[in-house]
């Protein structure tokens, strides 16, 4: 694929592994934006299914209620809200990034943090 270095030819630096790299914050809010993403995404299906049984009836309704009642049920919910509210908020802080607006440094982390208080802030308790 590549021609053979040859001796008189420096070969070409190999990129650090990730390992190397200190986690930034916009390195980490992408990859949360992107984990959000699919767990909304996969948080559609119970919502789907609680609507389902809200049209199938009062016992089907009340069963499908007592699921998301639980514990897990609370963490789950929880865990959906917490996603929305960062996806939003993040896709917001991109859009105007799109605009061209908030790229220094400073803005970026300003606007990174914001987004961390607001999904936490706007998720109920």
């Amino acid at each position: 694929m590549f021609p053979p270095a040859s001796s008189s030819t420096p070969s070409r630096p190999l990129s650090p592994h990730l390992q190397v790299y200190r986690p930034q914050l916009t390195s980490v809010l992408s990859i949360v934006h992107r984990f959000t993403g699919i767990a909304l995404s996969l948080g559609t299906v119970p919502l789907v299914v609680w609507l389902g049984a809200l049209a199938m009836g009062q016992e089907t309704y009340w069963a499908i209620s007592r699921l998301f009642s639980c514990p897990l049920g609370i963490t789950m919910l929880l865990g959906w809200a917490f996603c929305f509210y960062f996806h939003l908020a993040n896709g917001i802080r991109h859009l105007f990034w799109d605009i061209g607006w908030g790229f220094d440094l400073k803005e970026v982390y300003r606007s990174g943090w914001m987004v961390v208080g607001i999904s936490f802030g706007l998720t109920p308790s």
